[in-house]
């Protein structure tokens, strides 16, 4: 590394992007995979327990005076709405204040939050927790996104963000099995058991938040704002365990060096720059991802419970199981496809997997307008959805972080997935339990291809304008704005 003192600035040279990208996978990757990514897994539970609880919530003796709809529609809506504005409010503070910094003090808001929600006593009470459970886990987005895009190896980083976004579907596996348990009034009392069920995801949270202490900010952040030293430290560090691990062999040889005119902020007026100007087709392909994935989620997820009760009669107590297969489906679509995404290539599996899950739905729609499907085979056909647009909505998240400049990286995630999901995850909510709960086939029909048709939308978009960042360091994706030319 070589240092230069400019009259505005320290200007660096420096190799420590391409020596993170040469790293071979080691035991420290997966250190990051676990105390980053795990936190998905407390969303995944968060969402579905509250849409699994819904019927028991509206129940005389449930200790709140709350209606189903109002659970699965006000009380969902704030929660999206409190994740999109913490993900813009977070988003700032991460790109300024550092990667770790942020994803402690989000995580930390989340564990107090979800905790609060358990003691609940009035609806407001209810939905004022939600919200702010909502505004810690939208920070959270910001921050991993970053630090896990920055920290993992070029060549492994697609189906490592696929696999830690997808895993929010591990959460909503234990989320619906959870709720079984918490439901059954044999084991707990209708005021107890959906409270329990909170309480364990501040448990969770706390030791995720003591496994986190142990991940190390991003070096690349730290070039870019002045601590070269300490990122040189931090890398250096990485390499000996890595060779460690290796029995000391030899690393592969680091190619490539970028020059850094290093500086403590950026303005909002180079971050709209560079977004909506410098890279304004990127924009149109994240904001077109992000609200098809939204769409298409919230006609299937917020409405599963009173469609299934609705429709087919399923006991409240028994809808967990059917959630439980579709979460599996979700969770193996990132699992199996994600490595296809850093061979095949980004254009061809985002927009195939968005396009094919919009097709099934439109198909899944048919099939239930018909009076098809039972029980069973609508969970199959949903399975069969969800399985490709898990990997899809996972990519798009992927897309964001990847394709802008290093100094802009936690606000654009931010923005695209507040615009986007606020579009699609706060009307979504809203319009669709009304469509749901309406108890005409036809209205659920009319959900279905709603998020069908958006997501067959999205996945054209992507066809023309994903970016092939496959195999490529982020440096060479976006250049940053502090780089020399």
């Amino acid at each position: 590394m070589t240092t230069v003192q400019a009259d505005t600035g320290r200007t660096v040279t420096t190799n420590i992007p391409a020596r993170l990208d040469r790293l071979p996978w080691s035991r420290w990757h997966w250190t990051i995979v676990i105390g980053l990514g795990t936190v998905w897994i407390l969303d995944g539970l968060e969402v579905t327990v509250v849409g699994n609880i819904a019927s028991r919530l509206s129940e005389p003796g449930s200790g709140l005076s709350i209606s189903s709809g109002q659970v699965t529609g006000i009380a969902a809506a704030l929660y999206v709405a409190g994740a999109c504005l913490g993900a813009l409010f977070w988003g700032r503070l991460t790109d300024k204040w550092g990667r770790k910094k942020l994803f402690m003090i989000t995580l930390a808001v989340y564990l107090a939050a979800t905790a609060l929600t358990s003691v609940a006593f009035e609806s407001w009470w209810f939905f004022l927790f939600r919200f702010l459970t909502g505004f810690g886990i939208g920070g959270e987005y910001a921050a991993i996104n970053s630090a896990i895009d920055e920290l993992i190896p070029a060549q492994y980083r697609g189906r490592v963000d696929l696999m830690i976004n997808g895993s929010f579907w591990l959460g909503a596996v234990g989320g619906s099995l959870l709720s079984i348990v918490a439901l059954n009034t044999d084991i707990f009392a209708k005021d107890v058991g959906w409270r329990l069920t909170f309480a364990l995801g501040a448990v969770l949270a706390f030791v995720i938040l003591l496994v986190r202490r142990h991940v190390p900010e991003s070096p690349r952040w730290l070039l870019i704002h002045g601590r070269d030293e300490e990122a040189e430290r931090i890398v250096t560090s990485i390499e000996e365990r890595v060779a460690a691990e290796r029995g000391g062999e030899s690393l592969p040889r680091a190619e490539g060096e970028i020059t850094i005119h290093q500086r403590r902020s950026v303005t909002f007026v180079e971050i709209a720059r560079t977004v909506f100007s410098d890279y304004r087709r990127r924009s149109v392909l994240g904001f077109s991802l992000f609200i098809g994935q939204a769409f298409l989620y919230n006609a299937i997820t917020f409405g599963f419970g009173a469609i299934l009760t609705t429709f087919f009669d399923v006991p409240t107590g028994d809808t967990g199981y059917y959630f439980a297969v579709i979460a599996i489906g979700n969770f193996c679509g990132p699992l199996l496809l994600g490595k296809l995404f850093d061979t095949v290539g980004r254009r061809v599996m985002i927009s195939s997997t968005y396009l094919l899950s919009g097709l099934l739905l439109f198909g899944t729609a048919w099939l239930f307008d018909q009076g098809s499907l039972s029980a069973g085979t609508l969970t199959a056909c949903w399975c069969a959805v969800l399985f490709f647009a898990s990997a899809g909505a996972s990519s798009a998240y992927l897309t964001v972080s990847e394709v802008f400049p290093m100094e802009t990286r936690a606000m654009s995630i931010a923005f695209f997935y507040a615009l986007g999901t606020a579009a699609g995850g706060i009307s979504g909510p809203l319009l669709f339990a009304d469509l749901t709960n309406t108890g005409k086939v036809g209205d659920t029909v009319l959900a279905f291809q709603i998020g069908a048709g958006l997501m067959c939308a999205a996945g054209l978009v992507a066809a023309f304008l994903a970016v092939r960042a496959e195999r490529r360091s982020l440096e060479d994706i976006a250049k940053p704005l502090t780089a020399s030319a």
